[in-house]
């Protein structure tokens, strides 16, 4: 039997992870760690430094492994992402049955809250052979840690906000039915697809983490300013995680 524990670590602040969390990592047989390439070695090494963190138990061990990438050529996104998960699933399974023959606990951590976002889940639901178990511990998640950042809450009096990506932003404009929308997985800045006119935005990036980048205000006035600093901050990092909260204000 493998019990497969998804434990999700927030933006990689140690301090953020869940007493669960911590628990969960300390009770498992193995840790894996994907490798990304050199271009994404500090996620890798994050990851290793909240183990050092939390591990308390000498006999959990520690293994890596390199991840696939995904072919952004293919101009079908979804199909793409379907191969690309399907040779994560095929990378898991080599990984966990080569370091645990006869069964146990292996854990995997994942960046924010396994169930927000993220593709976690539906990957592991196609690794094989059974019988194996899927566990998921919630972390932080990055809009959660956007409005603590910026002190600032995510809805309005008695309003909805809308949780949505940079590629629906920019393919169909503002959703309707809100005047708050929260944006992730944005490589393209892609508010700048959007009237700007009366609209604060509250972006930030390596949220809660020691690189926090956090800017805020107009989006006439700041949007140039994060494009700049986004890219800025890619190119000496090698990756970018980053989140924004967009506010359009009515007259009432």
């Amino acid at each position: 039997m493998i019990d497969l524990v998804l434990v999700g670590i927030g933006t990689g602040n140690p301090e953020h992870l869940t007493l669960q969390a911590v628990r969960e990592l300390n009770a498992a047989d193995l840790i894996l760690i994907p490798r990304k390439g050199e271009d994404k070695a500090d996620l890798a090494e994050l990851r290793r430094s909240i183990c050092a963190e939390v591990l308390t138990n000498p006999a959990v061990r520690i293994v890596e492994f390199d991840m696939p990438r995904r072919d952004v050529a293919d101009p079908d996104y979804r199909r793409g992402v379907a191969h690309w998960h399907q040779a994560i699933a095929h990378a898991w399974n080599e990984a966990i049955h080569a370091n645990l023959p006869q069964g146990g606990t292996v854990a995997l951590l994942v960046w924010g809250d396994p169930a927000l976002y993220d593709s976690t889940l539906r990957i592991a639901a196609q690794l094989s052979p059974a019988p194996m178990t899927i566990r998921s511990i919630p972390g932080i998640m990055s809009l959660n840690m956007l409005a603590a950042a910026h002190a600032i809450p995510l809805n309005d009096i008695g309003a909805p906000f809308l949780v949505t990506t940079g590629r629906q932003l920019r393919d169909h404009g503002w959703p309707p039915g809100t005047d708050t929308v929260v944006v992730m997985l944005d490589g393209d800045c892609s508010f700048q697809h959007i009237p700007a006119d009366a609209i604060s935005i509250y972006w930030g990036a390596y949220v809660g983490m020691a690189e926090q980048i956090l800017l805020s205000g107009p989006l006439t006035q700041i949007g140039p300013r994060i494009i700049a600093t986004r890219a800025e901050a890619r190119a000496r990092h090698g990756w970018i995680m980053d989140i924004y909260l967009l506010r359009r204000h009515v007259a009432r």
